[in-house]
């Protein structure tokens, strides 16, 4: 039996007080960064390449099932608005489309076929990468989704929760976190969602710090698409400056973003 599947190290959860399942619950979650800690040298070196070829003007995409592909998509559409990055250069594909992002699609994650024809409509490359999400690590969207991607020369990677898996036998960078078995059993959800998440939180961000996204510790690219992120972006072109908020607000509506703002006056 995989780890992800055994049984949970607490039973009769139905007879427990809800104080002692919110604790057992965050006694389990309270082993998912350590088990995270221990996979840092290989997502440093899936990072390493990632950048190279982004460089070159390659994309990544992620692509997975039900939970796991949900979390990819959610990384890819946060880096738009976080980084100031087009569209289409961090890219989350799931099993069923992005129907399944709200509703399960029934077998849609048992098409070891689709993911490629999926890739496809994205014109995908050698320069590009292709990170494989499952906690089980034997879904067959994905393990055929990696195959048919190394095979046309894509840089493949994986992330799961199990150990020495059919997914990380077809990729060159298996990223294997595991976090043992889940509270309610199987629910892979829960710490294995974690962990994933935690993931692909470090590879995208350390992507785009790498790719110059960053200036210091702030998100200079950021899209001002509300106020909060309007006045965040002020108070750092204020910071940066050391002028007056109004007048960082002036320089932040002229020149539509916190890098070109502070630019302005630094170039001068």
């Amino acid at each position: 039996m995989s780890v992800t599947e055994s049984s949970s190290y607490y039973d009769n959860l139905e007879k427990m007080s809800i104080q002692d399942i919110l604790t057992g619950i965050n006694q389990e979650d309270k082993k998912v960064p350590l088990a995270v800690e221990k996979v840092i040298p290989q997502i440093e070196q899936l990072v390493s390449a990632i950048v190279e070829r982004m460089k070159r003007g390659g994309r990544l995409f992620y692509i997975g099932a039900g939970t796991s592909g949900r979390l990819g998509v959610v990384d890819a559409s946060e880096c738009p608005p976080t980084y100031g990055v087009p569209h289409g250069l961090v890219v989350g594909i799931i099993a069923g489309g992005d129907t399944a992002i709200r509703k399960a699609v029934e077998f849609a994650e048992d098409d070891e076929n689709q993911a490629w024809k999926d890739l496809q409509e994205y014109l995908v490359n050698e320069e590009d990468t292709v990170i494989g999400i499952a906690a089980s690590g034997r879904t067959p969207y994905v393990i055929g989704g990696v195959r048919d991607a190394r095979k046309h020369g894509l840089l493949t990677a994986c992330i799961t929760c199990n150990p020495n898996t059919k997914l990380s036998a077809e990729v060159e960078h298996a990223i294997e976190i595991v976090v043992g078995a889940e509270f309610v059993t199987g629910s892979t959800r829960m710490k294995s969602g974690t962990a994933q998440k935690l993931a692909l939180n470090m590879i995208s961000t350390t992507v785009m710090i790498q790719l110059g996204r960053v200036r210091g510790n702030r998100m200079v690219d950021m899209q001002l698409s509300n106020l909060k992120l309007v006045d965040r972006g002020t108070r750092m072109v204020m910071e940066a400056l050391g002028i007056e908020y109004e007048r960082a607000a002036q320089l932040l509506e002229e020149h539509g973003s916190v890098r070109k703002a502070v630019d302005s006056q630094k170039n001068k």
